[in-house]
């Protein structure tokens, strides 16, 4: 992933170091197993223990520099590694990697740092949630106009708007425990799975010390459904970030103007027009919410390898691994940030809400005559044309509002009175039943209509 959208903190997770780090790591607890069922002399385990560590934790750009070197006459990453580490470990060496396949290694390393990603997405997904708890409860009742089809609709409210985003982010955070879970997992099995040359108390060992479970069957890899599972849930996250980075693009529009991120002093819009406001966090989360879909694909193809196993998978594992984590780790931050800063405006909810003469309110009238014993199909043509009536002349001289078209109406007039038009037309209906729905979403209530 590029600079630009990499935080420090996963970035590190996919590095060089921590990967040789978690590498020795797996040597290391391998080695302590099997010293600890008498296949490995204990004293070779604590030298291998002992003479390698000081040196992965000093790791630097000349030590991966070295693993380089030896890789591109070895041309093959693990035996680099070990090459490199037999300089540190010495003729105890010889006990390091007994019986197991390069890919116990690589597997073991990937579910390692897949579970470190998974923890910062949570978290990430945390300050997100508290983001939006908080902006939710701070305008429950703050009516907005409802939109489908990006017509206006029903009033609603812009808090009832918020908690229905932070749902979809807590059944992501869920999925997100859920997929950490399932990656999870240590193979230490050897060349095919089998086993033959490494106990399976040594891969229990290994799995415990690093907190994964055990993987059931591994072949020679950790079987690809899990890793697809992972990407899937990213995928999903993504498709929540977009959808709430969408809806707050649109409520910045010049027309809307509802909400906008903040806009920070000396930021500038425009090259060309000093004026812009633009919605560039908003934008740019949709374009990142595309680069981590585009991983779920790649790791749904890479579910069927050949037999017990070929390396179709690794290369795509080596871009959308880091690609995908990152970016989501990056547009969650970023997500968090412009939510807390969202800048709401109220009166312009209210003035968009009223600016079709009231038209909006059409459903409830249409009960409301229903009520008062007119069929629904005739209440249905009488609300309708009267709606048609409203909207076709708002603005001009002749234009008047749904109210007074309604009561004008001889099939509405005496048979419904003015005060049950008014009721029917209170945008503060749509706030009656809020308490239901905040209690679903957040198990509380939240505060009560001042």
């Amino acid at each position: 992933m590029v600079p630009r959208y990499s935080r420090p903190e996963m970035e590190a997770i996919w590095s060089p170091e921590n990967r040789y780090r978690i590498w020795f790591e797996i040597e290391a607890l391998a080695a302590e197993g099997m010293a600890a069922i008498g296949t490995v002399p204990a004293e070779a385990a604590a030298n291998i223990r002992s003479r390698g560590a000081p040196r992965l934790a000093a790791i630097g750009p000349g030590d991966i520099a070295r693993i380089d070197e030896i890789e591109r006459e070895t041309r093959h990453d693990v035996i680099a590694f070990l090459t490199w580490l037999a300089e540190a470990v010495g003729p105890d060496s010889r006990f390091v990697h007994q019986g197991m396949t390069s890919s116990d290694v690589l597997d073991t390393c990937l579910s390692v740092q897949m579970s470190q990603a998974a923890d910062l997405i949570i978290a990430d997904l945390d300050r997100v949630l508290a983001a939006l708890r908080s902006r939710a409860m701070e305008h429950k009742f703050t009516l907005t106009i409802g939109r489908s089809h990006g017509i206006h609709a029903e009033p609603t409210s812009f808090g009832l708007k918020l908690a229905g985003h932070y749902a979809e982010f807590a059944r992501c955070r869920a999925r997100m425990v859920a997929a950490k879970a399932e990656v999870a997992v240590c193979a230490i099995s050897g060349a095919v799975g089998t086993h033959a040359h490494v106990d399976p108390a040594v891969e229990a060992f290994v799995a415990d010390r690093l907190g994964l479970a055990v993987e059931t069957v591994s072949t020679q890899v950790i079987p690809r459904d899990r890793h697809a599972a992972f990407f899937c849930a990213l995928g999903l996250l993504a498709g929540a970030i977009e959808r709430l980075a969408t809806e707050v693009r649109h409520l910045q529009r010049s027309e809307v103007r509802e909400a906008e991120e903040f806009f920070h002093p000396g930021q500038k819009g425009s090259s060309a027009m000093p004026h812009k406001r633009n919605p560039v966090l908003s934008e740019n989360l949709t374009g990142l919410a595309r680069v981590v879909r585009a991983a779920v694909v790649p790791a749904l193809e890479n579910i069927a390898l050949w037999h017990e196993r070929d390396i179709s998978h690794s290369s795509v594992e080596r871009v959308i691994g880091p690609d995908a984590t990152i970016a989501s780790d990056f547009a969650l931050m970023r997500l968090a940030g412009m939510i807390e800063k969202l800048v709401i405006y109220p009166q312009r909810m209210t003035a968009n809400l009223e600016s079709l003469g009231g038209v909006v309110h059409s459903g409830e009238v249409l009960l409301a005559l229903t009520r008062a014993g007119i069929l629904r199909e005739e209440a249905y043509a009488i609300v309708q044309r009267n709606a048609m009536a409203t909207w076709q002349n708002l603005g001009t001289p002749q234009g008047r509002d749904f109210r007074t078209n309604l009561l004008a109406d001889p099939e509405v007039a005496g048979r419904v009175s003015a005060s049950v038009v008014d009721a029917a037309m209170d945008p503060a209906m749509h706030l009656a039943q809020l308490d239901a729905a905040f209690v679903r979403v957040f198990g509380e209530a939240g505060p009560a209509r001042g």
